[in-house]
């Protein structure tokens, strides 16, 4: 295995089910150096996804298609993001202290607010994915595949850009001092990646979704992951004083769900 491989198998090993049959030591320096091939596990993990959406699609109605759809995305993922979701809401909406926030982030527990976070968000997930196969299985497709590549990429970006809750502890210590060149790089994989597939998906379904608004969706892509997820993390950072592992995860589920809406509102 070449050491230029081992940080693509690294991402792929910890931010999904995917199986790598491998054994990697997961160091500080492996991890940062995984963190821009983030977009590219999102893409594969959007693929899956939408095949296993369409296929469900062809045989039974939109709402059951749906729920297969998001059972598959929730065990690709292995529920990682989601626990930071229901971690993060646990603490954040509880209205305590910074330090008692993160002692119940700490917490393998999960608190009536984290199960309501997590419900909820199911809930709104599923539908839009119901409306997203109603729409057909390419404009399915654009949505599924780039709301993963973006929704990771900004965990790299968060990485990048805020302080850690915990110095020196926790799985955000393990991130810390991520490279500029790392971030430039995971930008460029998720631009080539959506922009690849908005492409095939217009280049095939030109007459079921008018160019002009996967152009405005191409553009409005990477503005609304970093304005929705900036203003996402400055409000974590400020409660808690800077980000977590969890929050990641968090940030992660959050987008994922923006940029379904956004394909809905503009694609439909």
């Amino acid at each position: 295995m070449s050491d230029k491989s081992r940080p693509i198998l690294a991402a792929f090993q910890f931010l999904s089910r995917i199986p790598i049959k491998i054994e990697l030591d997961f160091t500080p320096a492996l991890l940062r150096r995984s963190v821009k091939y983030y977009p590219l596990v999102g893409a594969v993990i959007g693929l899956v996804v939408w095949a296993g959406g369409t296929l469900s699609a062809w045989a039974l109605p939109s709402l059951p298609a749906a729920v297969i759809t998001l059972i598959l995305w929730v065990w690709m993922t292995g529920g990682l993001h989601l626990d930071g979701w229901m971690d993060s809401a646990d603490a954040l909406l509880s209205y305590r202290s910074r330090e008692k926030m993160l002692e119940i982030m700490k917490d393998s527990r999960v608190g009536a607010m984290g199960v309501l976070a997590c419900v909820l968000l199911l809930l709104f997930k599923v539908s839009l994915i119901a409306s997203l196969l109603e729409l057909g299985a390419l404009p399915a497709f654009m949505a599924l595949l780039v709301a993963p590549i973006w929704s990771r990429w900004f965990m790299g970006w968060a990485m990048r850009s805020w302080p850690m809750a915990r110095e020196g502890e926790g799985l955000a210590g393990r991130f810390h001092g991520l490279s500029l060149r790392d971030i430039i790089l995971s930008t460029i994989l998720a631009i080539t990646l959506s922009a690849s597939g908005l492409f095939l998906a217009s280049f095939t379904a030109w007459n079921e979704v008018p160019w002009k608004r996967l152009v405005l969706y191409f553009v409005l892509l990477p503005l609304v992951t970093y304005g929705v997820g900036t203003l996402s993390a400055r409000v974590m950072s400020s409660k808690l004083g800077g980000l977590t592992g969890d929050t990641y995860g968090a940030l992660n589920e959050g987008l994922e769900v923006v940029l379904l809406l956004l394909a809905v509102l503009i694609i439909r």
